[in-house]
Parts: C-alpha cells; structure tokens; sequence
C-alpha cells in the first residue's frame, strides 16, 4: 500500500515520461519505461526455443530436445542465458544503463530470475566484462560491474571487478559490423592479471548486451587460457 502510495505521489510530483511511448512511468520500480511497455517485451520464459549455447532466438515454440544454431560453435564461453531480446524495454533500460549507474527494481528481480532459471548453479566466481581505461574514464562507471554486484549478493557467489581487464582500447561495436569485423575488434583484447584467483574457478562473465558474442567469446578464450574451469555467460539482452 505505502509503496502504490509513494508511486502516486512522485507520478504527480515528479512525473517521468516512459523512453519508449512517452506515456506516464506510473511505478517507480520499473524505471525509465512503463508497465504496458514491459508487458510488450519479449522476456525468456522459457516457452521460446533458444540456441542451447548462445540463447539465439530461435523459434516462438518451444521444443523438447536441445537446439544449436551452430553460429557459436567456435566460441569459448560454455552457455550463455539471457533476460529478454534486445528491444523495446531491455534496449531502452541498457541505453539508460550505459550513461547513469542505475538498474531499476523491476529489471533486476529479472536480472536474478534468469540466473535462476540457467544451468550456471555450479558457478562459483562472477566476472564482469571489463572497459577499457579510456572508456571507464569517459564513462566513469562499467555497466556490467553494476550489472555484477546485482547478482552477487542474492546469489551468494563472489565478485571479482579486477583480475580480467581489457588491454586494448576498441571501437564501439556499429550494428553494421559482421561477425568477423566484430571478432577482429576484440582479438587479444583482454588479460588475466591474477591468474591464481581464476585457476580452476566456474566463471560466470556479465555484459549488458550479447550481440554477435565476439566480446565474452574473447573474454572466455583468456580466462579459461589462465586456467578457468567453466565459462557461462549472463546479460540483461541478447540481440
């Protein structure tokens, strides 16, 4: 009652326009968008048919055998598992994401609730995927370090901000870039500066957004070289 109160209150008061439809933002945990935006999202709920590796969107139905789209085969993370598709809700949150530090109440029980549902329950180290020291400084923040400490605290696994970093500065991904363009971007992009907090560790790698899985492939590739056992991956969207 006190919360539909407070939500009336600053709707009145201080009334936010959703990012998508421009109509009223009438609870506040739902953030920079709607309730009736949200309800237009395609979240994973698991009656879709999913690339078992990647989580591509495959089919509106869902299947009863595992199902590959073999556009990840080479990749090196071991799963990857996502809220929702990258569009309305999620695509506008992540946007709002990339310029302030904040994740509202309604995405992150999402955000949790995907980590619940993943096959990722043996991991035991959460990694974000790091920026590179010139866009931490023009950002001031990494999106998927806010996105980390969401998920450590309820799922009770540990957070490590520092031993994956990104040695090369690289251009932001266009969405006309192929996957190999993409690739090629990222390629020895990143290292392990303390190999030992790794060894023999089940990675769970957070992003914001899985495009074409070039970025978390790469960060797989060096984590699992400094001996990581296992590398999920987990983000908000999957385009």
């Amino acid at each position: 009652m006190l919360n539909k109160i407070t939500d009336s209150l600053l709707s009145i008061i201080y009334p936010q326009a959703c990012q998508i439809c421009e109509k009223s933002v009438e609870i506040s945990a739902d953030g920079v968008v709607c309730r009736s935006c949200w309800e237009k999202t395609q979240i994973f709920s698991g009656a879709e048919t999913l690339c078992h590796k990647c989580s591509l969107f495959l089919h509106a139905n869902p299947t009863d055998f595992q199902t590959f789209c073999h556009k990840c085969d080479e990749h090196f993370y071991d799963a990857a598992r996502a809220v929702g598709l990258y569009e309305n809700t999620l695509s506008a949150s992540i946007l709002h994401l990339k310029e302030e530090p904040f994740v509202s109440k309604y995405l992150q029980n999402l955000f949790i609730s995907a980590f619940e549902k993943s096959p990722f329950q043996d991991a035991n180290l959460i990694v974000p995927v790091p920026l590179s020291k010139r866009r931490f400084l023009e950002r001031g923040f990494n999106q998927a370090a806010v996105l980390a400490q969401v998920l450590a605290k309820p799922a009770n696994i540990n957070l490590d901000e520092h031993s994956l970093v990104r040695i090369v500065h690289t251009p932001i991904h266009r969405a006309a870039m192929d996957r190999q363009a993409r690739e090629k971007t990222v390629e020895n992009a990143f290292d392990v500066k303390r190999p030992k907090l790794i060894e023999g560790k089940k990675i769970l790698l957070v992003d914001d957004v899985f495009t074409s899985g070039a970025t978390v492939s790469s960060c797989a590739k060096v984590l699992k070289q400094k001996g990581a056992e296992r590398v999920y991956v987990l983000t908000i969207a999957r385009v």
